[in-house]
């Protein structure tokens, strides 16, 4: 995985909000230990950890998982996919973008694969549409077949899921947030 990419976007957005440890691991549940082996890269965090330190900063996911000029990225440079121990693969396709408030990626489930993910941030909206394969997408307790052309569009601010068919599936995942995520100063 990009542990050092991880660790040095945490530390520059902890740096550059000036907060410490011990704010941020209050700000985010997440233990002030963990925080800093993910930022000395010596921890490979879940996406679910991941996802705690985003919302607890009120930032997008792609703030931690991209390069850290990801605000303005080279369309030259591809973002590589980060591989999560034991969970999903998720590719930046477009990173955050303030104007208009969201980003995208590319997620691969392999078959049978399920990752269910604990609500984000209130307001966020996510889409899925499927490029190959086949999934199911957990949304209101109820797994939904989503299949090849197809999309779905639902609340992320409660608990949601995705699993791959039998031939597993690659996906598009775009999430809007509310007007407030995406400026570190409001941590």
């Amino acid at each position: 995985m990009t542990e050092d990419i991880i660790g040095a976007n945490l530390r520059n957005l902890r740096n550059t909000a000036g907060i410490s440890l011990s704010k941020a691991a209050d700000m985010t549940g997440v233990s002030k230990a963990m925080l800093g082996q993910i930022e000395r890269g010596e921890s490979s965090p879940t996406i679910a950890t991941l996802w705690k330190i985003a919302k607890g900063f009120h930032l997008p996911l792609s703030a931690l998982i991209g390069t850290p000029d990801a605000g303005r990225p080279d369309p030259a440079v591809a973002y590589k996919t980060v591989q999560f121990p034991g969970s999903i693969a998720v590719k930046i396709i477009f990173p955050f973008d303030p104007v208009l408030g969201g980003e995208t990626f590319q997620i691969s489930l392999t078959p049978g694969q399920s990752h269910v993910s604990q609500p984000h941030e209130n307001g966020v909206i996510e889409e899925v549409f499927v490029l190959a394969g086949t999934m199911e997408v957990l949304r209101d307790d109820v797994w939904q077949p989503v299949g090849v052309g197809e999309g779905v569009r639902f609340r992320a601010d409660q608990p949601h899921g995705y699993r791959g068919g039998a031939e597993g599936a690659v996906f598009l995942n775009m999430h809007h947030y509310p007007r407030h995520v995406g400026n570190a100063d409001q941590a």
